[in-house]
């Protein structure tokens, strides 16, 4: 697909990377849209900017028709809006808080598995009933193979890399593709708030090209998603040979 001139939602545009997919993807030539809970990045101009939560159905009903009102109908849709959760299953350290919390289980799945699922179901519909040849690309994380004291979030990236399959298939007819991106540990704010300076360090160091990615080879690997329409059904890992 040739993004220039067609409508691409951005979902958690106003993030540390969701920022840097929104560039790219603007500088390419698409008619962006960024959905987030929040306002905090300048976008350019002709960038659409809506605040909203995409795991809330009514909200992104509404988000996704006023997109497609003023740009047209979606080709494609990024998902990166998340949230990122670490918390052991059972700490023997900490007598307060013995198991991993119900309420923090519900809201990383709800941020990260419930909102790709709503925000997919709406962008897939719209695209089935306009015959639209598009794209969803949902994103993974190198956790979802198992991350030791990330059990709600690896739990909701298995989940995401699941749907990515299920929806290939079921879709694929229509013309439909279905990607999964999994970066590894990418060098944002979001990262370095949600694990310690000694973590990113270890971490690093059992990397083989020893570093973070950077947000600019993430953006690169949505790009080969959209552009590449030969591609379905796939979980694109970009974690620098890192395993868990």
């Amino acid at each position: 697909m040739d993004v220039r001139g067609k409508t691409v939602v951005v979902a958690g545009g106003a993030g540390s990377l969701g920022s840097v997919l929104v560039a790219s993807l603007n500088e390419r030539g698409a008619r962006v849209a960024s959905l987030d809970m929040r306002y905090s990045r300048e976008f350019a101009p002709e960038v659409m900017a809506i605040q909203t939560d995409i795991a809330d159905d009514a909200a992104v009903a509404a988000a996704l028709r006023a997109i497609a009102a003023d740009r047209g109908p979606i080709a494609a849709l990024v998902n990166c809006a998340g949230l990122i959760h670490s918390e052991p299953l059972v700490s023997l350290t900490d007598p307060s808080q013995r198991r991993h919390r119900l309420a923090t289980w519900e809201a990383t799945i709800r941020a990260n598995l419930t909102a790709t699922f709503v925000l997919g179901a709406h962008v897939a519909e719209l695209m089935a009933s306009t015959r639209t040849k598009g794209v969803i690309i949902s994103f993974s994380s190198i956790a979802a193979h198992g991350n030791p004291g990330q059990t709600a979030y690896a739990a909701a990236k298995a989940g995401i890399e699941a749907m990515t399959t299920v929806w290939a298939r079921e879709l694929g007819p229509l013309g439909i593709r279905a990607v999964a991106i999994a970066p590894g540990f990418v060098a944002t704010d979001s990262t370095r708030s949600a694990m310690s300076e000694s973590s990113l360090s270890d971490l690093k160091r059992r990397t083989p090209l020893l570093r973070l990615a950077k947000p600019e080879e993430i953006a690169s690997a949505v790009a080969f998603a959209i552009e590449n329409d030969f591609v379905t059904g796939t979980t694109i890992a970009v974690d620098g040979g890192l395993v868990l």
